[in-house]
């Protein structure tokens, strides 16, 4: 009885060995058909998808269609079944899994064989109305069965793949303009549906595509597919939204590239709705440095000649902006100088100047950012503060200059021009356009007078450059502002300048400075009183072997001496000087304003006795 019962329990392992292999077998064929079905749904996806194209009713809500449609794609092509796993022994989940690929199968065949051929204008099918009810319930339709594959997926019945990455396309491997856009249609895709961790590499992979020199080319005419477009600009709008700051700052990089391979796709990403979630990200008090500094960037080039302001402005942007400004203690200085730069762009708007002075305070905040240390991490921040309160002087109708001046400006910028603080050329260079730009009648500030002389004498060609401007546009100025500058001591340094500078307009503008000067009563005397001064200016007026004999610098200097010769010891020492020959030749060539300065100065036989003084 033993042996019997042995052979029976053998048996009996026998039978339940046969039946597990069986359940095996019948569950890998049933997994096969099921990966088999996923296959054929994502190959009748994309052809569906390139089928659709050719329809031209309609194209906004196929846009719609194709998007849902990607999705599913997406969705689909990241998954791995997984019927055999004990965890997923739900027999209802795997029928819910195969209910949603027979309804994708059956959405794909119906928008190929019949929304596609009556969408591309041939026949209607029962007319437009009832075409466009169509394709709103076939996206209706899409949008249920992305939801589905999201509970599917929540169950447990479905696991995510993580195999299948694309290779990026690399220069020199002979990748073309389709394996491009195959790659940028995948980055997207995972853009769309994947989890922060597949989005933040998606984006750092499409922004190392969008920055690869060797074959950006190719990228450039991928990106301005409509196709490509279309898809990509909701998606990456839709990542501003990212709770994620990684993914919030490559989305804003790949908009920010994008938008600099042409400027038409401005307008896109304004109409895709940019504005509104660039400044949440650059107003959001958790949001980190970086992506601010990003969003501004973004705005930056949004706005460039005052595009988009009002836009920007309709979305809190003008607040936003300054006080990213006035966190300066905290907020990073590229952060500081790319609002600054947004700012530039937007009060060049007439409304939105007066918006920024009065109800945001921009111009108290621009100040205090100029009282800070010069240290050199401050100073880049610094300049655009000043390159802002320039641009917010020289607008409107004097208002907004007002308002700067009232606030302390100027007295910061003077002190920008202390040659005893540590700046660079640079900085001076925008604290002397800044003050330019307030156009102050008077001038007549010791300290300043001095700082602007002491940089025309001792500064780089830039510098130097930079204050005899701010000087020329001095000497324009009150009659007070001119003696204040001639008691300083400018006159001599212009005579030099006019002397030693090899560019034209540099001559051109001292020697415009000088006679304005010296047409000052007061000025004149000093002038005249060093015998160099009426020498050096007699020596400038010979001609070279290339040179106009009524150049502007030279018609300049005529004048200066015409007011020389207002005086008595002005005639004299013009008579007296041993390069009085060049004015005479002036004369004889018929330059009317050298006949004029000889005529006062004698007449003919004067010049003819002096003549044969200097010839013995």
């Amino acid at each position: 009885m033993g042996e019997a019962a042995t052979a029976s329990q053998e048996a009996e392992q026998d039978d339940q060995r046969r039946l597990a292999a069986a359940a095996e077998a019948s569950q890998e064929a049933e997994q096969d058909d099921e990966q088999g079905r996923l296959a054929a749904a994502l190959d009748a996806i994309n052809s569906l998808i390139s089928a659709s194209f050719s329809a031209s009713l309609f194209p906004l809500k196929w846009q719609l269609i194709r998007d849902r449609f990607n999705r599913l794609h997406a969705g689909l092509a990241d998954i791995t079944v997984d019927i055999a796993g004990e965890a997923h022994e739900d027999d209802d989940d795997d029928e819910a899994f195969s209910s949603l690929l027979r309804g994708v199968a059956e959405s794909v065949r119906e928008a190929r064989d019949e929304l596609v051929p009556r969408s591309q204008g041939r026949h209607y099918g029962g007319g437009k109305l009832r075409l466009r009810s169509d394709l709103d319930v076939m996206a209706s339709t899409l949008d249920a069965y992305v939801s589905r594959l999201d509970e599917v997926c929540a169950s447990g019945a479905l696991t995510r793949a993580r195999a299948l990455v694309v290779p990026r396309p690399r220069a020199g491997t002979g990748a073309g303009r389709d394996d491009v856009r195959f790659y940028v249609r995948d980055l997207f895709a995972r853009l769309r549906v994947g989890g922060a961790e597949m989005q933040r590499d998606a984006a750092a992979a499409l922004n190392e595509l969008l920055r690869d020199d060797e074959i950006k080319p190719v990228v450039r005419v991928v990106v301005s597919d409509s196709v490509v477009v279309a898809d990509g600009i909701g998606v990456l709008i839709g990542l501003l939204e990212s709770p994620d700051a990684r993914v919030q700052e490559e989305a804003l990089d790949a908009v920010s590239v994008i938008l600099g391979f042409n400027d038409a796709y401005k307008g896109d990403f304004v109409l895709g709705g940019v504005i509104a979630p660039a400044i949440r990200v650059l107003d959001a008090g958790g949001a980190g440095a970086p992506a601010k500094e990003r969003a501004a960037r973004l705005l930056g080039k949004l706005t460039e000649n005052s595009d988009n302001a009002w836009a920007v402005a309709a979305h809190g942007g003008v607040t936003a902006l300054v006080n990213a400004c006035s966190d300066h203690r905290t907020s990073a200085c590229e952060l500081v100088c790319a609002a600054c730069r947004v700012l530039r762009s937007l009060v060049a708007v007439d409304e939105i100047r007066k918006y920024a002075v009065g109800e945001a305070r921009a111009v108290p905040v621009l100040v205090s950012l100029l009282q800070q240390g010069a240290a050199a991490a401050d100073e880049a921040a610094q300049i655009q503060a000043m390159e802002l309160l320039a641009a917010i002087a020289t607008a409107g109708d004097g208002s907004s200059r007002e308002a700067v001046v009232q606030e302390g400006a100027l007295e910061s910028l003077v002190r920008v021009l202390d040659p005893g603080v540590q700046r660079s050329s640079k900085a001076r260079e925008a604290a002397l356009r800044a003050i330019d730009a307030l156009c102050l009648s008077n001038s007549t500030d010791a300290v300043f007078l001095r700082r602007v002389l002491f940089f025309l004498r001792n500064g780089d060609v830039a510098l130097q450059h930079r204050a005899l401007k701010t000087a020329h546009r001095l000497c324009q100025a009150s009659e007070e502002g001119k003696k204040a500058m001639g008691d300083a001591g400018f006159m001599p340094e212009l005579v030099g300048i006019v002397q030693a500078a090899k560019s034209l307009e540099t001559r051109e503008m001292a020697a415009e400075a000088l006679c304005a000067l010296v047409s000052v009563h007061r000025n004149r005397r000093r002038f005249v009183q060093d015998d160099r001064n009426v020498a050096q200016i007699l020596q400038l007026l010979a001609l070279g072997p290339d040179e106009e004999k009524t150049s502007p610098a030279k018609r300049f200097l005529l004048s200066t001496l015409m007011h020389v010769t207002d005086s008595s010891s002005g005639r004299r020492k013009i008579m007296s000087s041993e390069h009085v020959r060049n004015l005479e030749k002036l004369a004889e060539t018929n330059v009317s304003d050298a006949k004029k300065i000889v005529k006062k100065l004698g007449g003919s036989k004067l010049r003819n006795i002096f003549h044969g003084i200097w010839s013995l």
